[in-house]
Parts: C-alpha cells; sequence; structure tokens
C-alpha cells in the first residue's frame, strides 16, 4: 500500500481513538458495563409480558413518547455511525453530516402521515400493510426477503465490521471471544424479552452513547483549542511524507479539501454534490424515516398517536447530534491524533449492541409475521413466539459467520458501501410506499412490477460498484462513464423516478382497486368512516398445505426443563392466559384469536366459526376506532407544535450556516 493510501487509512482508523493496549480499568468499566445491561435487559422481560405477539413484537402497545424516541436513535446511530461518519469528516470535512440532518425532515412525514396509516392498518410489519394495500401475497413475501437481505447483508456486516475493527484497536484480547461474550448477552434479553426489553436497554445505552460523545466532543474541542482554531488547523494537516523514490502521492488523496467546513458542495466535483444531498439523501432518508421496519417497529408500538408524533419530534432532537458528537471530533483527530480510549469502548460497544439488537427484533417480526405464518398457515401463537426467538438465535450464529468475512474489508470503505448499497435497494421500496400512502389509484400489478424492475436496475448498478469497487482519491477506476459515471446520490433519486413512472403507467394500463378496499389505508381515504371490505380475504393460505399443531411439536409436555423455558420466555400458562397446551379447546381457540386479530394475523382462521371470528373483528375494530378517534390534549397538542417548529428553524439555521 503506498504512503497515501495509508495515511487515509490511518486518519480513519484513528479518527476516534489510538492504538493501545487496554488496562485493568478498561476491564472493569467493560464488564461493569455488559453486566449492567443485562441487568437492565432482565428486569424489563422480568416486568413487562411478553408471552403474546403483540408483547414480543409490539411491546404491547404500551411505549411512551420518550422510550420511542430514545431507543429509535440508539438503534439507527450504531459503531458504523461513529466510526464511519468520523472517518469521513476527518478525509473530507463536514459534508457527511448534513445525511443524517436529512432524516429530521422526513419524521414529520412519518409522525403525521404514515404511521397514523399504518395503526389504522393494523400491522405488526410493513410488508403486512402492503398486503393488505394491495391484496397481495407475493409483494408481502418479495418486500419481507428484501427487508432481511438488506439488514444481513448491509446492516449487520457494517456494524460488526466497524465493530470489530474498533475492538481490535483498542481492546488487546480475542476478538472471537470479546463478540462471544457481547452477543450472548444480547441474545439473552432479545430472545426473551422482545422489544419492551430491547427499548429499555437502547434508551440506556443511549445515555452511554451521548454522554460518552459529549465528554469526547469537549475534550477534543478544549485540546484544539476551539472550531476557529479547528478550521485554522485542519487545513494543516497534512502527512509529512508525500513521496518516496520514484513515487509521488496524489494531491487528492492527502489534501484537505477546500469545501471542507461546507455541506453544500460543488454539483460535478463534490464528493457529496449538492443536488445529491436535496435529491437522491431525500429518497434513502424517506425509506429510514418512513419504510424501515426498523424505525417504524416502535412508533406503531407508541401508547397513542400523541406518544407516536413526541417520539419522532425527541428523536429528531436527537439526530442533530452526530455532526458534532461524531463529525467534528473526527476532523478534530486529523489535527491531534488522540482520543479516549475509556469512554469510547463503552461508547461504541453500547452503539454497536443497540443496533444489533434492534435489527435482530425487527428481523424476528419479519420473518415470523410473514414468511412463518405462510410456510405453516394454522401455527399457534406460542408457535410463532417460539420461532421468532429461534430466528434471532439464527441471527445470532449468522453474525459470528459474519466474523471473519467482514474482517478481512477494508475498514475505511465500509460506511461509504453502505450508503451505495442503501442508493441502489431502497429507492424503489420508498417509491413503492409513497405512492401506496398517497396515489389510491395504484394497483397490485403496478407496484409488484415497477419494485421487481426498479431493483433489477439498483441490483445492476450495485454489482458494478462491488465488480469495479468503489471510486478512489487517485480516480483509476476502470468503469465505464455509462454504468458508474453518474454518482450513487444521483443515480439513487434516477431509480426513484424510473420505479415512480413503471408503478404509474402500470397501474393506469390496469384495473384499479375499488374504494371500498381501501378504507383506511391511504392518504384521501384516512378519515373514511366506510366499513373497509378486506383484500387479502382470499389470501388465507389456502393453496398450501393444512398443517395442524401437534402438542409437544415445541417442548409443550409437563417436564422441568420445558416449564423453566416457558417461565424464562414469558410463555408459561398463567391463571388468565390462554398460551400452552390447553389451547386446543374452543374458548382458548378465540381467546388466542382475539389477540392475533389486534395484528392481523390470518394463522388459525379455518378452525373458528364464521360467528366467533366475525364478532372478535369487530370487538377489535371497534377498539382501533376508538384509539385513533381518541382526541388529543390540547395543551400538549400545542407543545408538540411549538417543539416542530423550534426543530425545524434548529435544522434551518444549521444549514444555512453551515452552507
Amino acid at each position: 500500500m503506498d504512503p497515501a493510501e495509508s495515511y487515509h487509512d490511518f486518519t480513519t482508523n484513528q479518527s476516534i481513538v489510538a492504538l493501545s493496549i487496554h488496562s485493568t480499568t478498561d476491564t472493569l468499566v467493560m464488564t461493569s458495563y455488559l453486566l449492567l445491561v443485562l441487568c437492565i435487559g432482565l428486569w424489563a422481560l422480568l416486568s413487562h409480558s411478553r408471552g403474546t405477539v403483540t408483547d414480543f413484537f409490539l411491546a404491547g402497545q404500551n411505549l411512551a413518547w420518550w422510550l420511542i424516541g430514545i431507543s429509535t436513535y440508539s438503534a439507527n446511530v450504531g459503531s458504523g455511525h461513529f466510526m464511519g461518519l468520523a472517518g469521513i469528516g476527518a478525509a473530507s470535512g463536514i459534508a457527511v453530516g448534513a445525511l443524517e440532518w436529512n432524516t429530521i425532515f422526513m419524521l414529520f412525514a412519518l409522525g403525521w402521515i404514515f404511521v397514523p396509516i399504518y395503526s389504522k392498518a393494523e400491522v405488526v410489519t410493513l410488508p403486512e400493510y402492503l398486503r393488505k394495500r394491495f391484496g397481495s401475497l407475493r409483494i408481502q413475501l418479495f418486500f419481507s426477503f428484501i427487508f432481511l437481505i438488506v439488514y444481513i447483508f448491509s446492516r449487520i456486516s457494517m456494524e460488526i465490521g466497524f465493530g470489530v475493527m474498533f475492538l481490535k484497536s483498542v481492546w488487546d484480547t480475542d476478538i472471537y471471544q470479546t463478540m462471544l461474550v457481547v452477543l450472548t448477552v444480547i441474545g439473552i434479553y432479545t430472545i426473551t424479552g422482545g422489544l419492551t426489553a430491547v427499548a429499555y436497554v437502547e434508551t440506556f445505552q443511549a445515555g452511554i452513547m451521548i454522554l460518552g460523545s459529549t465528554i469526547l466532543m469537549s475534550y477534543a474541542f478544549h485540546e484544539v483549542g476551539g472550531y476557529q482554531e479547528l478550521k485554522a488547523k485542519y487545513f494543516r494537516a497534512i502527512p509529512s511524507r508525500t513521496q518516496q523514490g520514484n513515487w509521488t502521492a496524489n494531491p487528492k488523496c492527502y489534501m484537505p479539501r477546500y469545501d471542507s467546513f461546507h455541506i453544500f458542495r460543488s454539483y460535478s466535483s463534490g464528493d457529496i454534490p449538492w443536488p445529491g444531498l436535496i435529491l437522491g439523501t431525500t429518497t434513502v432518508s424517506l425509506f429510514h424515516g418512513c419504510a424501515d421496519q426498523v424505525s417504524v417497529q416502535r412508533f406503531l408500538a407508541g401508547k397513542s398517536k400523541l406518544h407516536m408524533k413526541g417520539g419522532c419530534l425527541l428523536y429528531g432532537y436527537l439526530k442533530l447530534l452526530p455532526m458534532f458528537f461524531m463529525v467534528m471530533p473526527g476532523m478534530i483527530s486529523r489535527i491531534l491524533y488522540t482520543g479516549l480510549q475509556g469512554f469510547m469502548l463503552s461508547t461504541v460497544c453500547a452503539s454497536l449492541m443497540s443496533s444489533l439488537t434492534s435489527i435482530f427484533n425487527s428481523s424476528s417480526a419479519l420473518f415470523t409475521m410473514n414468511i412463518y405464518t405462510w410456510i405453516r398457515p394454522t401455527a399457534t401463537e406460542k408457535e410463532l413466539m417460539v420461532s421468532g426467538r429461534f430466528f434471532v438465535i439464527i441471527l445470532l450464529a449468522v453474525t459470528i459467520v459474519w466474523i471473519p468475512i467482514i474482517e478481512m474489508a477494508p475498514s475505511e470503505i465500509l460506511f461509504e458501501y453502505m450508503q451505495v448499497l442503501k442508493s441502489c435497494l431502497t429507492p424503489s421500496v420508498t417509491a413503492v410506499f409513497l405512492l401506496a400512502v398517497f396515489c389510491k389509484r395504484v394497483n397490485e400489478q403496478g407496484a409488484f412490477w415497477g419494485l421487481i424492475l426498479g431493483s433489477t436496475i439498483g441490483v445492476f448498478r450495485l454489482s458494478a460498484e462491488f465488480f469495479y469497487g468503489l471510486s478512489t482519491c487517485k480516480g483509476d477506476r476502470n468503469c465505464s462513464l455509462f454504468i458508474c459515471g453518474l454518482h450513487y446520490l444521483y443515480f439513487g433519486f434516477f431509480l426513484f423516478l424510473v420505479t415512480l413512472l413503471i408503478i404509474l403507467v402500470i397501474s393506469l394500463a390496469t384495473k384499479p382497486i375499488p374504494d371500498e378496499n381501501l378504507h383506511g389505508l391511504c392518504w384521501s381515504l384516512r378519515n373514511s368512516q366506510q366499513r373497509r371490505v378486506p383484500l387479502d380475504k382470499e389470501l388465507r393460505w389456502k393453496t398450501f398445505p393444512n398443517f395442524t399443531f401437534q402438542p409437544g411439536m415445541f417442548g409443550e409436555s409437563h417436564t422441568c426443563f420445558w416449564k423453566m423455558w416457558d417461565l424464562f420466555c414469558g410463555l408459561d400458562s398463567q391463571p388468565n392466559s390462554n398460551i400452552g397446551p390447553e389451547n386446543t379447546s374452543k374458548e382458548a381457540i378465540e381467546a388466542t384469536w382475539e389477540r392475533m386479530a389486534s395484528i392481523s394475523i390470518s394463522a388459525g382462521l379455518d378452525i373458528l366459526t364464521k360467528k366467533s371470528a366475525g364478532r372478535r373483528r369487530e370487538e377489535h375494530k371497534q377498539k382501533m376506532k376508538d384509539w385513533n378517534d381518541l382526541p388529543e390534549s390540547l395543551f400538549w397538542k400545542r407543545v408538540m407544535q411549538a417543539s416542530g417548529i423550534v426543530l425545524i428553524a434548529l435544522l434551518i439555521t444549521a444549514h444555512v450556516y453551515f452552507a
């Protein structure tokens, strides 16, 4: 590797910490932190109900606004953000921080438009919403597989990559043993406690991240002499050796960018061009803000509409911080090459654990609610709970397998790799959800083929990026301009427009969906009082084998081992609980449907009488109608409006100041 590239790697890897050997104090702090996380997770799972689908995947729909906002921030700010944002900040300046700010605008659409519609649809996962909206099983399954692929090959790989790189740098122990301990702690409370335990632990970890980042930022700015000194010294931070023998480094590889302290950069020569920041990043931000299972799942678990909106605003305020907590300390590290190992060890570990737990829980929901119920259409609720927990175990195993693979990847390109991947795969998904909510004329044929064709184009571009490699400072990539010449942010917006066009053209050329099937599922019919006729009533898995649940299939014999397992997982039968072996009675089945109907589970319909099923559905619909029609407190409504205005004002001010 030439010296210029070595320098780039050094500024990236040293953006937060310097290489050093851990001390006894570091070991004690790390051990205490893991034990505290485990205690909080066990407290949450033992103090809250977790034996039903609603409890496990939606925390009983009882999350308060502060839990929603803080846990969502913790779930979406992982080790990749700490290391990636700081590394890119050290190399090119503050523009990467604006990628985080862009998401804030989308949160208003999430809290005031998308989540209320998802809630009226009474779903746990976003593919379920699409099944109800379009009456399509193939869309539901296709989206489920897309989400799982993106989570496993993008989010998990990036978190593991940066987490391993960080721990190897500052923790002089066997990396596999360390990661095994971390994943074991994660697995205990994620598998047993569900979203409730995950949310409480993530809130605690967010406090660790914010405290550690604040201390690091304060230390870094104190050492460099403040923001004005940072601006002056950053442009003088160049390597002492730029040539060796007959080799001379390309100045683009080591010289600071002239626009390092501006977020709006040249449309042609900028590493993050301003049109791409406004258009391409907005497309990706719309996905993460309104169509990402990890984020949306927490808002669906809110106590009420008021708590959901409050969570959106709190999350928005927290998203202002990465620019100052991660990007600028990374820029300072280019000057000082120093850091705080003890604080960052717990901080980055907290971000790693919170991101992985959120991915595991959301992926488990996607698999259980959309894929497992397709494989086993008559699965009982307990069977769904067990399958969801076992899928988390599978993901833990996949994560361990990923470690040696991702460990060999160049860490300095992981964050950019994730940005490219999202720009290639998410625009088509965003287009489908956007039109599903705002355009009732869009039908199943348009949505499905638009998604297929858009995803195909995105995969083609992504394959080219992998084959030729990402663009480097030396500009020696052999990829043709026709394939790779368009910046990935421009390409993302272009793909979004193409998918929109395909969906609209095919939908207009085919039969529309009647309004009677769309009441409450799209924006124009959101306040309709008419009863919706389900489009998916024909999709009760009729074309698949009618498996039957056998007692003891999942350890339901009265042995001490299985009793302890049920107690630990919250599946033990209580006096008023209908989860357990006695679920074969008609009364128990009806009670199970009452819980399952609240989240649109179609399994078990064949064993219910039409009269009982209809009565349960009407009772649940009335409950959801009462929830959706619940008047918001005038005082708190005004508080939220004022908070929203302040947030927008801060966001606009920040963009103007750093323009």
